[in-house]
Order: C-alpha cells, then structure tokens, then sequence
C-alpha cells in the first residue's frame, strides 16, 4: 500500500500529469467513458496534503480542458448531426437527444451550464446544440462558466475529502471519486424529477425534430 501511496504522490508532482488531466477533459467533452472526473478528483485530493498539483493550476487546466471538449463536441454536432454513429442510435442516446433539442429551445442557458455536472447528459447537450444551429457565441461565453463552475467543483469536492487522508493518498482520492460520482448520480435524479418522468422514460414523438430516428 505505500508503494502505491508512494506512486500516486510521484506522479502528481510530474509536469505531464496536467497534460494528462487536459487531455481527459477535453475527450470526455465528447466521448463520456474517458473518466475526467476521477482524475481531476483524484489529483485534488492529494493536493490537499501533498501540494501538488497546485490546484489553482488544476481547476485552470481542467476548466481549458473542459470547454474545449465541449466546443468540440458543438462542432461536431454541426457538421454531422446526432445519427452518424451506432452509438448515437442507441435508445438511450436518442432519448437524451431528443430531450436535449426540447430543452434548448425552452431554458438553454440553465440546460447548457447544468449538464457539464452529468457526463452523458453533456455530451448529448453539447452535439445537440451544434445540431440544431444554437448560435455559437452564446454556446461558447455558457460553456466557460460551466466549465470553470465545474473544474472548481470537482477540486473542492477532493480537496475537502483529501485532508482527511494524509498518510493514505489512495484511500482519499478513492473517496473522494466515489463521493462525486454519488453526487453526479443526485443531480440526475433531480434533473430526471424536475422533468417530470422517470429517469430513461421516452419524449413523446414530435417534439424534437432535429434527431433522426434511430436506424435498425
């Protein structure tokens, strides 16, 4: 177990780890199973008693990393819609989609800055603005407050839980993950309740045209 300590303390004090932590968050922008949240909750938490990374410099690093990610994720909506892959075809794609296109026309503001908190819901929200021609400007100054709330809140949240373990930099980051994936968990059961359906209950058709239908 203090080897591993030992390991995780040596790489957080690398230069290549925020690289590392750039590159997650742009991916994850626009393909959810890079896990982004676990590696900047992580490294926060062993900022917390390690002091590095700095973690002025991770929210700063993670926040780039995460607009970048969802403006790539606009554009690719833009350029190729929200059917092109088998992924996107997939019910639970299409259904996130269709409530995307709904939702953007209705609050795109509070939609936009809420579903950076949920990996798959950003993703869906971020292809669907692109597709459905949401003006780009205002995407952009959205997406830098999301993205900034976000990479602070996921600092804060290891930063919190990591002081509790300063001899066991594993067992604080490993708790600090968890306790943000729970929460990540919470704000899409409330976003599902504030909607008014259960989580994964269909959107009636016709109400968003801007997803094609899901191909056999």
């Amino acid at each position: 177990m203090q080897a591993i300590n030992d390991f995780i303390l040596a790489a957080a004090g690398q230069p290549w780890v925020l690289l590392l932590v750039f590159a997650c968050c742009v991916i994850d922008g626009f393909f959810p199973p890079v896990p982004s949240e676990s590696v900047v909750v992580g490294l926060a938490a062993v900022a917390a008693t390690a002091d590095v990374p700095n973690p002025v410099l991770l929210v700063a690093v993670a926040a780039a990393g995460a607009f970048c990610g969802d403006n790539i994720a606009y554009l690719i909506g833009r350029s190729t819609g929200t059917g092109r892959w088998a992924w996107m075809r997939r019910p639970r794609a299409q259904r996130a989609f269709r409530w995307a296109g709904r939702e953007l026309r209705r609050r795109p503001a509070s939609l936009i800055m809420v579903a950076r908190f949920v990996p798959i819901g950003r993703v869906a929200v971020n292809l669907t603005a692109g597709a459905t021609g949401y003006r780009h400007s205002h995407f952009v100054g959205l997406t830098v407050l999301s993205a900034l709330l976000w990479s602070s809140y996921s600092v804060a949240i290891g930063l919190f839980f990591g002081q509790w373990f300063e001899d066991n930099h594993l067992l604080g980051a490993t708790i600090a993950i968890v306790c943000a994936v729970v929460l990540g968990i919470a704000v899409d059961v409330v976003l599902n309740r504030v909607r008014g359906r259960a989580p994964g209950e269909l959107v009636p058709d016709g109400e968003d045209r801007s997803v094609p239908p899901a191909e056999g």
